[in-house]
């Protein structure tokens, strides 16, 4: 008659907490509580080094032998590949000749890991302009989530003596930071996923699990704590590729890299989980007369956010990016173009296209 699941254990009724023997409902004892609690704790704390039912043959081994190259150039491993099973063991992946659940959500592309990413159109969830759910191991998720969050958000450019530089609304070192956190202290004992949302006014990047007891943020940040590991043989992994750095706080360098580009940032611990929020320039957004709200379909709003993101974008590369033909491209380019939302510039051979900006927005053209 009434079904529920759930990894949240023990539940409770008015204040009680039971358990069914038979057909009928038990409450729980004191003791019985205190078993459960601690036997959930143990669960958690030793999932990574669980055995996995996948086997060494699942693992994607031009991921492994890249992270080796890496581990190789920070100096933090002193061995080359030779084949997976060696390598494995000498990372301690391995329980006889089994992958730890650690290897599988490192190395297998087939895991339980996933990233739920979406793109809202104002500042709730009501209305989704994108949403995608990213699977397979921690670094392609890495980059891949890092990717998705880059080409959403709004860049200026600065012009130096040599050249022009992009810059992005919110820090990609910080957003990097906060996506490597996210995998590293999750509880992967949930089976819940990771989220990335992107809102009109803030980014925000969520993961499951817990913040330590009697902690706060402000406690890493501001204070001299250091970092507490929930999966530590996962991070030690990340610290030998130098995605995170073992004996530093992760919030930290995600506070003080926004602080040095005055990007407002928050970090809230909630029932569920961890959310670290970015808060978005809202003097860099795409202007509405750029498209976003002028009826346009999915297809143009989506060509307006990738050269507004990439300016100086030339057809062909819009036409991988964007996964289209290229004559979808050129024609829906000759939409926009004489909507006067985007304007190309330079050459025939190395040209590009650039979203159109307000007249006294307009920088100088260096080659003029």
């Amino acid at each position: 008659m009434v079904v529920f699941s759930g990894t949240a254990r023990p539940y409770f009724a008015f204040g009680r907490a039971y358990m069914r023997v038979g057909d009928e409902n038990k409450q729980l004892t004191v003791r019985e509580l205190e078993t459960l609690i601690l036997r959930k704790h143990k669960e958690t704390a030793e999932w990574e080094k669980l055995s996995s039912n996948r086997k060494i043959s699942d693992v994607n081994v031009r991921v492994l032998k890249n992270y080796i190259a890496r581990a190789n150039q920070t100096g933090r491993i002193d061995f080359k590949f030779q084949n997976t099973e060696s390598v494995l063991r000498k990372l301690g992946l391995l329980t006889g000749n089994r992958l730890l659940k650690s290897a599988e959500i490192l190395f297998c592309d087939n895991n339980s890991l996933e990233v739920q990413a979406a793109v809202f159109a104002g500042t709730d969830k009501l209305t989704f302009l994108d949403i995608k759910k990213l699977e397979g191991n921690i670094f392609d998720l890495l980059d891949r989530s890092e990717k998705y969050i880059s080409e959403r958000l709004n860049w200026r450019v600065q012009f130096g003596k040599l050249e022009r530089e992009e810059i992005p609304e919110v820090p990609l070192n910080a957003l990097r930071e906060a996506l490597v956190n996210s995998f590293s202290h999750r509880d992967y004992s949930n089976p819940k996923g990771n989220e990335i949302a992107v809102f009109k006014d803030r980014i925000e990047i969520y993961n499951p699990g817990n913040f330590p007891e009697g902690y706060t943020p402000e406690d890493f940040i501001k204070g001299k704590e250091r970092s507490i590991l929930r999966n530590p043989l996962t991070a030690e992994i990340l610290y030998k590729s130098k995605e995170i750095e073992k004996w530093g706080s992760g919030l930290k360098r995600i506070y003080d890299e926004c602080k040095t580009f005055s990007v407002p940032v928050e970090f809230k611990t909630l029932k569920s989980g961890f959310l670290v929020v970015f808060y978005r320039k809202p003097e860099w957004a795409v202007r509405e007369s750029e498209g976003l709200n002028e009826g346009l379909n999915e297809g143009l709003k989506s060509l307006v956010l990738a050269v507004s993101s990439h300016p100086g974008i030339m057809a062909k590369d819009l036409k991988e990016r964007l996964n289209r033909p290229i004559k979808t491209v050129e024609r829906q380019i000759k939409i926009l173009t004489d909507k006067k939302l985007i304007e190309r510039r330079g050459s025939r051979k190395t040209g590009g296209y650039y979203p159109v900006e307000p007249i006294d927005n307009k920088k100088p053209n260096r080659d003029a």
